[in-house]
C-alpha cells in the first residue's frame, strides 16, 4: 500500500475542509396551505403539487380527522382571498 512521503500540513487539511460542510435546508412555502416543503416535491399536507392534486390526502384518514384537515384548508383558502393586493378601484371606495 502507497504511503506518501511528506504529510498534509493543518493550513493544507484546512483549505480542503473548508467547502465541505452541511448546508442548511432550504424550504418553500406550499402555495395552497402555507406550510414548509421541500422544492419540487408533493406536499404532505394538501397533496397539491404546482396547483394540481396528486394526492388525495383525505382519502386514507379517519372521518374525524378528515373533517379537521378540510376546516384548516378552508381556513387557509379563506386567508389567502382576504390578502388581495389593493387596486387604485378599491383604494378609492375606502
Amino acid at each position: 500500500m502507497a504511503v506518501p512521503k511528506q504529510g498534509h500540513t493543518r493550513a493544507k487539511v484546512g483549505k480542503s475542509r473548508m467547502h465541505k460542510f452541511i448546508k442548511p435546508v432550504r424550504l418553500n412555502v406550499c402555495p395552497k396551505c402555507k406550510k414548509p416543503v421541500l422544492s419540487h416535491t408533493v406536499c404532505l399536507n394538501c397533496g397539491f403539487y404546482k396547483g394540481v392534486e396528486v394526492i388525495n390526502v383525505l382519502a386514507k384518514l379517519t372521518k374525524k380527522d378528515k373533517k379537521i384537515r378540510e376546516n384548516q384548508i378552508k381556513a387557509v383558502e379563506k386567508e389567502t382571498k382576504e390578502e388581495k393586493p389593493l387596486t387604485v378601484e378599491n383604494l378609492s371606495k375606502k
